[in-house]
This record gives structure tokens, sequence and C-alpha cells, in this order.
């Protein structure tokens, strides 16, 4: 009898062994990539940052620079993983307030030729399908990044040297002194020939606090008539009440609430106020250009404000804008 129970302990060891392994070797992607730390005292942040071999995000939508894994400010976060399943190549396993520009020449391409995607580099275009992207194409130059950190903030640097479109495309995270506050500072310098014309948007991924998307949730736009044209989830999930968007019950898996442009193709300001009420934890975004759609989508883990902003920029020239998120807490 004992010699029986010894093998089931053994057994049942084994099989624990065999899982925590497991159960580690899935945490490694999130652990072992390069990374940095910021603070200014305030606010705590942490950066994943780009790398073609060891990055967190190796994907072929989102800017590579700028992936914020974590940030915390008076006791609440909100930024984290929302997503279940991790790949470094998967098109949104992203956190943060990640970026994607639209792709450069890709309706000129043939099938086999390449593209730009701007903190990325030059893809190769497959076949004539139209571009989308939450598809994984193939990497043919994926340029020369520099990455510079201080205290309080991280300075990304991505130049890219192609025939026709090329850039020097900058991109810094700073923590404010003295205050909650995270700016991210663009500067878009056209080194090619062709005119770099393209859109840009944030995509946010707020996780406050790891509350789940629900009522609890407030969050708020710049203009007060808002467009459910093409909308998701309207009148299941959530409503539009004024410049408001409210939810009416938590998120199932596989439910979301998606607006394609709320704005209705009108430029309106960039300001946008996202509150989760339970725990009294807020940001408000606001940036110095206008924005020229305004998108929404969440799902039962993250919400997602996603201004988007114009790009034109003529060789030679360069265009800059600015996005700064002040966070708050309420008793």
């Amino acid at each position: 009898m004992k010699n029986r129970q010894s093998a089931y302990v053994s057994l049942l060891i084994g099989f624990c062994g065999i899982g925590l392994a497991s159960l580690l070797l899935s945490l490694k992607p999130a652990l072992d990539v390069p990374q940095a730390d910021i603070t200014n005292g305030l606010v705590q942040a942490k950066l994943y940052l780009p790398d073609a071999s060891k990055g967190y995000y190796r994907g072929t939508r989102f800017d590579w620079s700028g992936v914020v894994a974590s940030l915390e400010y008076n006791g609440h976060t909100y930024h984290g993983q929302w997503f279940d399943s991790y790949s470094p190549t998967l098109h949104d396993a992203v956190m943060g307030p990640v970026e994607e520009f639209g792709p450069l020449g890709y309706a000129d391409a043939k099938a086999g030729e390449s593209f730009v995607k701007i903190g990325i580099g030059s893809l190769t275009k497959p076949d004539d399908k139209p571009y989308s992207p939450f598809r994984l194409y193939p990497r043919v130059d994926l340029g020369h990044w520099i990455v510079k950190k201080k205290d309080n903030q991280v300075l990304f640097r991505h130049t890219f040297k192609g025939s026709q479109y090329a850039y020097d495309y900058q991109k810094i995270l700073k923590l404010t002194k003295g205050k909650p506050e995270l700016v991210i500072t663009h500067t878009l310098k056209n080194t090619g020939t062709r005119l770099i014309s393209t859109m840009a948007y944030d995509h946010n991924f707020f996780v406050i606090d790891q509350q789940p998307t629900g009522p609890t949730y407030s969050v708020t736009f710049p203009i007060a008539d808002l467009s459910a044209e093409g909308g998701k989830g309207l009148g299941e999930v959530a409503r539009l009440q004024g410049n408001q968007l409210i939810y009416l019950r938590n998120l199932n898996k596989g439910e979301q609430a998606y607006f394609p442009d709320l704005s209705a193709g009108k430029p309106v300001p960039y300001a946008i106020g996202v509150e989760n009420t339970k725990t009294g934890a807020g940001v408000k975004v606001t940036g110095d250009r206008a924005i020229a759609r305004l998108v929404y989508w969440s799902s039962p883990t993250t919400v997602c404000p996603e201004p988007y902003i114009d790009i034109k920029v003529e060789p030679g020239k360069t265009f800059s804008w600015q996005i700064a998120y002040q966070y708050y807490t309420k008793p």
C-alpha cells in the first residue's frame, strides 16, 4: 500500500513539475526581453524596447516603440496585459499607448514587392489582397533603432533608408517632473523622395486597476453628438449619451463595443477622458493635433479610445505632434 501511495505521490509531483515548467516557459517571453523602468517619483512605468530578435512585440501592425507593459500612480495601475494568448508576432499582443501608422506604398506595390510601415520598416506584399492590420507580413528591412534611457524618459529613434520612402522617426516617452503625467513627443522627418501621406492613431489599451469592462468605466469625448453609425454593441452592451459612452453591463467573453468614427468624419479637439468610478483612477488624454477620426473599441478586459491624426510630410520636411496623459485619483 505504501509503495502504491509513494508511486502516486511521485507521479503527482512529476505532473506538477511539468506544469510548473510549462508555466515558467509561458512566462519567459514576458520577462526575458529588453526593457526599461522609468519614474519621476510619482509615476512608475515599465517599457518594453524594440528588438528584432528578442523584443516583446515583433508584429507588423504597431510601431515597435513605446510599448508600456505597466504604469502605476498613487497605488493604481493603468496598463497591463489584456489578452489571453501571447506571441511576439501576434498583431495585437501589445500593451499601453501603442501607435499604428497606415502603410506607405502598399497600393502601388505588386505581389512580391515591398511596402513600408513607420516604426517597423519594409515588409513584403505577398499577394493582391487588400492590406490588413491583422495579418503578419514578411519582414524585409527593419531599419535601425537607437534607444536612450534616462531616469524619467526613454528616447526611441528609428531610421529607415528606402529607395522612395525613407524617414527619421523619433519618439520620446517622458514622465513630467513633479506631475502625474506622461508626455509622448513625436518627430517624423521625410528623408525619402516621395510624399509621406498617412494616418496614425493611438490604440491606448487602458486596463485600469485590472477592472473588467463594464458600468464602472466612464469614457468622455470632446463632442456631444456622437455618431453610432456602423457600430457594434449599441443598446446591447453600451449606449451613447451626450459626450459619454456608458456601459450597460459587463462584457462577456467574445463581446465588444466598437464605433468606427464617433465624430462622423469631422475634425475634433484631442481631448478624451477614461475613468474607473469603482477604484477612482482616471486619465485625461490631450494632444496638440486635431483628431481626424475618432474610433472606439473595447473587449471584456480593456477600453480603447483610438484617436487618429492626419500626417502629410513633403520630402525634406518634418512633422511633429504630442500626446499628454494626465493621471488622477479620487477617494
